[in-house]
């Protein structure tokens, strides 16, 4: 590791053409998923109904029952709130599908819910389209209903499931296991505890191929990708550094899989790891994942959001927020005015970039005119790699330069707030320590409201 000049991202085509990739690179649709930085996520279904976080699978399909139900007030508010992206849990461990599935008659069709004709997987998913949203989808691998969870025909239920909702609901952006797998369940009826090798059990590659076929554009989550990573953590926070590289080991040292990793390594990364596997910052608006009313004047505030925010989508991660539906199948109130303010804050912040005009030469930024910013954005360009190990930002005054800022990992995005206002013409951009030459994609400047 050596310290290298910077090269900006102004450099001609060729340049960058010349330049060859630095370790680990991202897919293109890893690429796209970095772009989206804020998605939600949607825990809704039995357990909303039972006031409960987790259901054991035995429940009454018919207590689920969202008479007022809309996806487009829900979607619409998620994206005044600035998410790009929206994952329904279609799925969870209680087995419950919310769509009309022939895998299973535990499912919306047997529910009292619109008499049995509703499909809540097709309203959201109509619903992102006409909002502009991405649309995603969580399959809980276990399923504490199903008779057939821990043999071997559960494998193929699973799949036929996943071939369902990647078939059946337009273009998918992104696929979620969770690694929660086995334990007590109703399972048919037997209400019994079932255990699973969650490194042999599921067959994750095969499962992954059948991903690639039918949604090749979609990114895959879990404990160890393979495409995105869990950040180690369900509080939104990303390590600091927090490498896109990551090379998972199971908690016990061996190989890793979906609910076997060890957790401390993921808010990080692995740097200089040989898979392009960022982190994705799960978090509820609220203290469970569920609605439960005793929950409502818990919701996270707009300043616990923004600071959520920045320790996320700041350090390089994306941000997915949960925001359940209630018992009527839309948002409370107390979520809307959250996720508005949060947006609204992010709107005023980022409406306006200081540097656009600004000539770059080598690592030298001329701003053309003195401007007043509290707030750095930095890019790589990591079709080439992650390259920084470290970087200092100085602001040029009295004729002198001044280091104003200083941080380590940057990657797909770092923002760096300043503990007050600069004013200046000039910056300077000092790659401290890289692996490589960089080469930066963007340099932001911004002013909080």
């Amino acid at each position: 590791m050596i310290s290298r000049r910077t090269l900006l991202a102004a450099a001609p085509a060729a340049l960058f053409a010349a330049e060859r990739p630095y370790g680990a690179i991202p897919t293109g649709r890893q690429i796209h998923w970095h772009e989206l930085e804020t998605t939600a996520f949607l825990h809704f279904g039995i357990n909303t109904f039972t006031d409960r976080e987790w259901g054991n699978g035995d429940e009454d399909p018919n207590l689920f029952n969202p008479t007022a139900f809309d996806a487009d007030a829900i979607v619409s508010a998620l994206k005044d709130g600035g998410m790009r992206g929206v994952i329904i849990t279609a799925k969870h461990h209680d087995g419950f599908c919310l769509w009309p599935t022939a895998t299973t008659e535990r499912c919306v069709r047997n529910s009292s819910w619109r008499s049995g004709k509703g499909d809540v997987v097709r309203d959201l998913s109509d619903a992102a389209s006409r909002h502009g949203l991405e649309f995603g989808v969580y399959l809980s691998p276990w399923d504490r209903n199903s008779p057939y969870y821990g043999k071997p025909e559960y494998i193929d239920i699973y799949r036929r499931q996943l071939t369902e909702l990647l078939t059946n609901y337009g273009l998918i952006f992104e696929v979620w296991h969770d690694g929660a797998n086995g334990g007590d369940g109703y399972y048919g009826g037997a209400r019994e505890r079932r255990t699973i090798d969650k490194h042999t059990y599921y067959e994750w590659p095969r499962t992954w191929d059948l991903i690639r076929t039918l949604q090749p554009g979609a990114c895959i989550f879990s404990d160890v990708g393979p495409d995105i990573r869990w950040v180690g953590n369900e509080r939104g926070i990303a390590g600091d550094p927090c490498w896109a590289t990551y090379d998972p080991v199971g908690a016990n040292g061996k190989e890793a899989a979906p609910g076997d990793v060890n957790e401390k390594q993921s808010p990080t990364g692995t740097r200089h790891g040989s898979k392009w596997l960022p982190a994705e910052c799960d978090v509820s608006i609220r203290p469970g994942w569920f609605w439960h009313e005793r929950e409502n004047a818990r919701v996270k505030t707009r300043e616990q959001l923004v600071t959520l925010y920045y320790q996320s989508v700041g350090r390089g991660a994306n941000l997915l927020l949960n925001v359940p539906p209630n018992r009527q199948g839309v948002l409370s109130p107390e979520d809307i005015a959250s996720l508005k303010a949060f947006g609204d804050y992010r709107r005023a912040t980022f409406g306006v970039n200081l540097a656009e005009r600004a000539r770059r030469k080598g690592d030298i930024v001329d701003l053309r005119e003195p401007v007043t910013f509290d707030l750095i954005r930095l890019r790589e360009d990591i079709r080439y790699g992650q390259r920084v190990d470290s970087v200092a930002v100085d602001s040029h005054e009295g004729g002198s330069w001044r280091e104003i800022a200083a941080t380590t990992s940057v990657g797909p995005r770092r923002l760096i707030r300043l503990d007050k206002p600069v004013r200046t013409q000039r910056l300077r951009l000092r790659a401290q320590v890289s692996a490589a030459p960089v080469i930066w994609s963007e340099i932001g400047l911004f002013k909080q409201p």
